[in-house]
């Protein structure tokens, strides 16, 4: 057996062994204990709409089928809801999925791609995967710095720049006028990806109008966050003609399951429960911000489900992160330099702020000086 092999790609062979996140059940897993909150995935820890809940229990014994490959009544409603074409829409197993495809149609091998240091790693995940090489530029004073973007964009002639508004890791925006700017200053052939995951919890005039008729732009929605679908897997991006058609040429077309497309929709429906969550949050950020202050920490203003909480300097954020996963709570230290000063953690239940407060005023007391530099 010894002259058989796997006959790898060269990209593939190039890469290291990685995943973008380590994830709560495989630390639960490593420590042999459960999280008490866990507040570290920016999942909706407020749950899923009854209506959700009963429409996915309905199909559950249907689960024998094949979800619609068109996802068909889901687009209808998501066109319905944006006064867009339901040909402008593409439904996929969350965004995740969905930032692969789109990577996958404008980006080969040695292909330039744009995006902020520090931003969503799985997106990047995806551009080494498929061979491109990212060029990342640094955030400005919490914010994805939009001007050096656009530059990067010009020197590099990338033909892929992504975005988060809100933001993630840091919780901050841009506002509409802001946006669009951007997107009229990108060189004609690079095509933004703004994800608008959080975009349910931030202030309206964070969201551009809708115009999916502008070719160089792809929006990135999803039902993981305010709506609490994470566990079924189901986004969508709002786009083109033309970029969809694309998309469908590649997507895995049985992807989305019954269940996911069900609930979904059901979701949808219910505009009470989903601004009840968003009350919640709401109040949660609250909450999280006098804490921060009561610890003499900052807190970051945040438009999503999260906060990110200024610590004083990236050790003690390690520090934290590491002590409160002792105490049974897991939250997010960001990767890099400078946002790695912040411990990131999401809103939950009251009783799970509870747990948090209490843990992080205990380990609090044990930090490291606070250093300059971060």
């Amino acid at each position: 057996m010894a002259d058989r092999y796997i006959p790898f790609t060269k990209v593939l062979r190039d890469l290291p062994a990685s995943t973008p996140f380590v994830g709560p059940e495989a630390l639960e897993r490593r420590t042999g204990r459960a999280f008490r909150a866990r507040l570290g995935a920016n999942e909706s820890c407020f749950g899923v709409s009854p209506k959700a809940a009963a429409a996915m229990r309905e199909v559950a014994d249907q689960v024998w089928k094949y979800g619609d490959s068109e996802s068909f009544d889901l687009r209808r409603a998501l066109a319905a809801k944006h006064g867009i074409a339901e040909e402008q829409i593409s439904v996929g197993a969350g965004v995740d999925e969905i930032l692969g495809n789109v990577v996958r149609l404008v980006v080969e091998p040695g292909t330039t791609v744009v995006t902020s240091n520090g931003a969503y790693p799985t997106f990047n995940y995806h551009v080494e995967g498929f061979g491109g090489r990212l060029h990342m530029v640094p955030y400005k004073d919490g914010y994805e710095d939009l001007d050096a973007l656009l530059a990067a964009v010009r020197e590099t002639g990338a033909p892929l720049v992504y975005m988060s508004n809100p933001d993630n890791p840091m919780g901050s925006w841009h506002d509409a006028a802001t946006i669009n700017d951007f997107v009229r200053a990108l060189p004609a052939g690079t095509l933004l990806v703004l994800d608008e995951a959080y975009i349910e919890f931030a202030p309206q005039a964070a969201a551009p109008a809708m115009d999916p008729d502008d070719p160089q732009v792809v929006r990135m929605r999803t039902f993981s966050k305010v709506h609490g679908l994470a566990g079924t897997r189901i986004g969508y991006a709002i786009g083109h003609r033309d970029l969809v058609t694309g998309l469908d040429k590649i997507r895995n077309h049985f992807g989305v399951t019954l269940v996911a497309q069900v609930g979904a929709l059901a979701s949808l429906n219910d505009p009470d429960f989903l601004q009840g969550v968003i009350d919640q949050v709401a109040e949660g950020r609250r909450d999280y911000e006098k804490l921060a202050r009561r610890l003499g920490f900052r807190a970051l203003p945040s438009a999503t489900n999260f906060v990110a909480i200024d610590v004083g300097g990236a050790e003690r954020a390690r520090f934290l992160l590491n002590a409160l996963q002792d105490e049974g709570v897991f939250v997010r230290v960001p990767p890099v330099a400078p946002l790695n000063r912040h411990v990131r953690v999401s809103v939950g239940t009251p009783r799970e702020r509870a747990i948090f407060a209490e843990a992080l005023e205990k380990v609090a007391a044990d930090m490291p000086a606070e250093t300059e530099d971060g």
